[in-house]
């Protein structure tokens, strides 16, 4: 399925899928916050921190499956497959979007 998405949530995608975690000052906003696994990851540094740890400790590929939009909000429901406990796994991905930048995410069931 071909997604038409926002360039900063390509991005985060594509960072998400390998490449360079210090990319991530390209697409977030640098107060942003993260949310997984109900930690919370605030500002560039953190959020960096937060993709290569978990780029360390699993492999893994992150296909976006649909997305939906409300003014700033894009709801992206993505395929998680890798090599962790309870793969594939289909996790929904909370964006909140300011002036072009990823500005609060949160991954959740």
């Amino acid at each position: 399925m071909n997604i038409q998405l926002p360039d900063a949530v390509t991005l985060f995608f594509e960072i998400s899928n390998g490449a360079d975690p210090s990319r991530v000052a390209d697409c977030f906003a640098v107060d942003a916050n993260v949310i997984d696994e109900e930690k919370k990851h605030q500002g560039i540094k953190a959020i960096e921190s937060w993709q290569r740890q978990v780029r360390e400790a699993f492999s893994f590929t992150v296909t976006p499956l649909s997305a939906s939009s409300a003014g700033n909000h894009l709801t992206v429901e993505a395929r998680i497959v890798g090599d962790f406990p309870g793969s594939p796994l289909e996790l929904d991905h909370l964006f909140v979007l300011k002036n072009d930048r990823i500005q609060s995410l949160e991954i959740r069931p």
